[in-house]
């Protein structure tokens, strides 16, 4: 059974360096949107810290953990810091999408 998995990145202030290291994070995450595992992903707004939210169906938390390790952000320390969460999606288009049992 999936579970859906909300990942709150914070990044560090080294803008340089989430920009040498962009290219290889998107087309990370464009194979896992390809793999069915990631659902959405989006930075925070102009006025918030750095950082995003990535939206994950995962099998449990260690898929997700095992994900966010390998992520080149991760690996050459564009994020500061990762929270994953399980999110429970009660109400929305989307809700049913992100808790059906497909």
């Amino acid at each position: 059974m999936t579970t859906t998995f909300a990942l709150m990145y914070t990044y560090t202030d080294d803008v340089a360096l989430q920009d040498e290291h962009r290219s290889a994070h998107i087309d990370y995450l464009r194979r896992l949107v390809d793999d069915g595992l990631l659902v959405a992903s989006g930075p925070w707004g102009p006025d918030d810290a750095r950082g995003g939210l990535l939206v994950y169906r995962a099998e449990d938390r260690a898929a997700v953990q095992a994900i966010v390790d390998g992520d080149p952000f991760v690996t050459n320390g564009v994020v500061a810091e990762a929270r994953i969460r399980e999110w429970v999606p009660l109400l929305g288009p989307a809700a049913g999408a992100l808790t059906s049992q497909a």
